[in-house]
């Protein structure tokens, strides 16, 4: 990390701050001291007085007496919001938008959810905002790998992976690269892991509650059987984890801007400037969604004495469409076969991520990553060991 001067603290923006990924991120900066409060930036699309608003104001450090941070509202679908929120704004943390029905029937280019994240890449190239540090998603390994290994210099193209959730990522780093090549904004891309907390999601929509209330479940070797059109190893990564890992890396580049790097160029002295790295669990600690089925009904048995016993049974896609559509109606297609291709992806090893850099982030601040096992356990009986 640079070595620090007396000069002003630059100011970090969240979008998203109270979602998932970015409140974590969030709390983890406040947490572990990595920034001040008063340079902090909450960016949300709710409005003053507002709960959601209310709640991120009164947002501080642990520290008796400490300022608040800042907040600032935002929205994807307003532009000039973004841009007004980014004034100021040295370090942004681009949470990808969740709106996923942006990327449904195959969206052409700068129609799905990469139009949410241009408009805030602009607004931030329009405000001048020195590093732009955005949320990618843990898919496309082994092509990302196969380029490493070959010293061919990062890219990004929606060839890199097969999952439809992915797309929209891939056209955003594409865009963050053109921008970095015509010295506009410096970026950095973090492709997050698989959150260990979605699980239900990837495991056909899992109902968990009416899995532990089903009585029938008791019935000797009665199963549930899960069709999935692929299956594969997941370096599943909790989402408090990657908060810290986001967080680590967002003060690291503070830290840099403040030591007197402040101009746009190829300079490589800060350990994640310009770069694009994974943030996932160890390739050893992956687990497939068979054994994810498993581990549900062991720790279910354990909770109620006994359980139903999770199958996964592979089919094909197109079988796997109809069978999640005619459960969920017809108007759910669109849905269902944007999300259908996350599993040929799995079945190529897409999400068996080897890349260290989670581990060590944590490292520095003395964190320990959450075993899938534990957030599993917490999900089905409500607590942890």
């Amino acid at each position: 990390m640079a070595t620090t001067t007396n000069s002003p603290s630059p100011t970090i923006a969240i979008i998203g701050a109270s979602g998932k990924l970015g409140g974590a991120t969030l709390h983890a900066l406040l947490e572990h001291a990595l920034h001040p409060p008063a340079n902090i930036i909450a960016l949300t699309s709710s409005k003053p007085g507002s709960e959601t608003w209310d709640k991120l104001a009164s947002t501080s450090s642990s520290s008796s007496g400490s300022p608040s941070i800042q907040v600032r509202h935002a929205t994807f679908d307003d532009p000039q919001s973004l841009t007004a929120a980014l004034d100021g704004v040295d370090v942004f943390f681009l949470v990808s938008t969740p709106r996923i029905s942006m990327d449904f029937n195959d969206a052409p280019p700068g129609t799905g959810r990469e139009a949410h994240h241009f408009a805030a890449i602009d607004a931030a190239v329009a405000a001048g905002v020195k590093v732009l540090v955005y949320s990618s998603l843990a898919f496309g390994f082994r092509s990302f790998a196969a380029r490493r290994s070959h010293n061919v210099k990062d890219g990004a193209s929606e060839g890199e992976s097969k999952a439809g959730v992915m797309r929209a990522h891939l056209r955003t780093e594409a865009y963050l690269a053109e921008l970095a090549a015509q010295g506009k904004l410096q970026s950095t891309v973090i492709r997050e892991g698989l959150y260990n907390e979605s699980w239900p999601l990837y495991l056909g929509y899992f109902d968990t509650k009416a899995y532990l209330e089903d009585k029938a479940g008791e019935e000797k070797g009665r199963e549930e059987v899960v069709k999935l059109a692929g299956d594969g190893k997941i370096s599943w990564t909790a989402i408090k984890d990657l908060g810290v890992g986001s967080a680590v890396v967002l003060s690291s580049l503070a830290a840099f801007l403040k030591s007197g790097n402040q101009g746009i160029s190829d300079n490589r002295s800060n350990e994640f400037l310009g770069r694009k790295f994974y943030l996932s669990n160890p390739p050893s600690t992956a687990l497939t969604l068979a054994e994810v089925a498993n581990l549900i009904t062991e720790t279910a048995t354990t909770a109620k004495a006994t359980a139903r016993k999770i199958k996964v049974q592979i089919v094909p896609l197109r079988e796997h469409i109809a069978t999640y559509t005619s459960r969920s109606g017809p108007e759910s297609k669109p849905a269902v076969e944007w999300w259908a291709r996350t599993y040929p992806a799995l079945e190529d090893g897409e999400c068996h991520v080897d890349d260290s850099t989670l581990a060590e982030l944590l490292g520095r601040v003395g964190v320990k990553a959450t075993p899938m096992e534990e957030t599993v356990r917490e999900m089905i009986i409500g607590r942890s060991p």
